[in-house]
């Protein structure tokens, strides 16, 4: 008589599983956490501060920043974590191993979603939190200004991280990720209406943010956030969401397609 032939668990389960690995392992590092969480909740306390008072657009400075602080939060989690940390990984040899492993590929972008997913989210209510709590600011005014942030929310995580995950993919080594990931972030912050009002940039710097996703991730949240008439200080007029859903909707894609053209789980060196 035969043994039972032992099934081996599916790749969402394993990718389950390693998600909550990962979100552990990240927890474990405390300097990232901060680093991570840091920086958009301190820019958002400091200009409630700086510029509250002297601030002539219609509304508190806590309330016309929130909705780019949150948006530059999410890529910051996405893009900028899985840009970094994927190349790292693989410079260190950690994606080699694993690839040797009976885990099905599959399930290490399942477990990347997961971590992102969870930061991402943490990130939003910690935002929300700082801003409600020291500032008293408002929040979407209705359940459609509710879903639109939800959906803004989902597809423009789901569109950096992808696009985090092909851009590892660019680094030679652990050491030079960070400059590949952190030096084009940081350049978009400034020209996708983050720091800059979008009415204050010229129209070729607009033109260059509107080919990635931060621009319409923060248009998509100060359409959840603003009040309707404040529209107007957009370049069109008007929120223009089914550009926001399209022009993410479509990075969502174009970064599927290059992760899946570009992801190595070797380093150059390594053949």
């Amino acid at each position: 008589m035969t043994a039972p032939e032992t099934r081996l668990p599916g790749p969402i389960r394993v990718g389950l599983s390693r998600g909550l690995l990962e979100v552990r392992e990240f927890v474990r590092e405390w300097e990232s956490v901060v680093f991570t969480f840091a920086l958009p909740s301190l820019v958002l306390l400091l200009f409630g501060v700086i510029f509250e008072g002297a601030f002539d657009a219609g509304m508190p400075a806590v309330d016309f920043y929130l909705p780019g602080l949150i948006a530059m939060g999410l890529m910051s989690v996405s893009f900028q974590t899985l840009g970094t940390g994927i190349a790292v990984e693989r410079d260190r040899g950690g994606l080699r191993r694993l690839r040797g492993t009976p885990m099905p590929p599959t399930a290490y972008f399942v477990g990347k979603t997961v971590l992102v997913l969870v930061l991402a989210l943490a990130q939003l209510v910690l935002l929300l939190g700082v801003a409600v709590l020291v500032h008293g600011a408002a929040m979407p005014r209705d359940a459609a200004a509710w879903a639109t942030l939800a959906w803004v929310f989902l597809l423009g995580t789901v569109a950096s991280a992808l696009l985090g995950t092909a851009v590892s993919s660019l680094a030679r080594s652990a050491r030079t990720a960070s400059g590949i990931v952190v030096v084009p972030f940081l350049v978009l912050q400034f020209i996708s209406g983050i720091f800059v009002p979008v009415s204050l940039l010229p129209d070729w710097v607009l033109a260059a943010a509107s080919l990635f996703p931060l621009k319409w991730m923060a248009q998509g949240m100060r359409a959840a956030f603003y009040p309707d008439g404040f529209s107007a200080i957009e370049p069109s007029g008007a929120w223009d969401l089914h550009l926001v859903a399209l022009a993410l909707g479509t990075w969502c894609v174009v970064g599927l397609l290059l992760t899946l053209t570009t992801f190595r789980w070797k380093t150059r060196k390594d053949g």
